[in-house]
């Protein structure tokens, strides 16, 4: 049966996923309010991942500056950063490497998903990125905070498997 704070974390990385899916952009509310509903449940030794608040704090840094480097080179947007920072204070540092490379493989399989559609429109798309609005750049990159949060409730759901 599913724990009340399973259900918090899946409706708050759904929300992840939904927001990063459409609009390729995580409000920095949700993520307060991810970060905080973490930190809380660690603390009352109630998290869904078993883990206490320090492992949580321990999680929320490891997220965040494994991440920061790819943010400064400019490579990801900083709400997917963030965003696997709340991960990590959700799912402890020792989640963090196993989330990280499901989503990186599923991050490649979307974006040779977008080059195959580029190429069979090339034309058309050729210089999308250098002439195209920022909304329809954005709609043409990889939402890899909801792979992130994808990545999350499919660890969730082997630990409780």
């Amino acid at each position: 049966m599913l724990s009340i704070q399973s259900a918090i974390f899946i409706a708050w990385a759904l929300a992840v996923v939904l927001f990063d899916g459409r609009r390729r952009l995580i409000p920095n509310a949700l993520i307060i309010v991810g970060a905080l509903c973490a930190l809380a449940l660690a603390a009352a030794r109630i998290s869904p991942f078993d883990i206490p608040l320090g492992i949580a704090l321990l999680g929320l840094a490891a997220g965040f500056v494994a991440l920061l480097p790819f943010y400064a080179l400019g490579m990801m947007g900083a709400a997917d950063v963030k965003a696997f920072a709340v991960i990590g204070a959700w799912c402890g540092p020792q989640a963090l490497v196993i989330i990280w490379v499901a989503a990186s493989l599923a991050a490649c399989v979307h974006a040779l998903v977008l080059l195959a559609g580029r190429r069979r429109a090339a034309f058309a798309l050729r210089d999308l990125p250098h002439t195209a609005a920022p909304e329809e750049r954005r709609r043409n990159s990889t939402p890899y905070g909801a792979l992130l949060a994808l990545a999350a409730i499919g660890h969730l759901a082997a630990l409780h498997a």
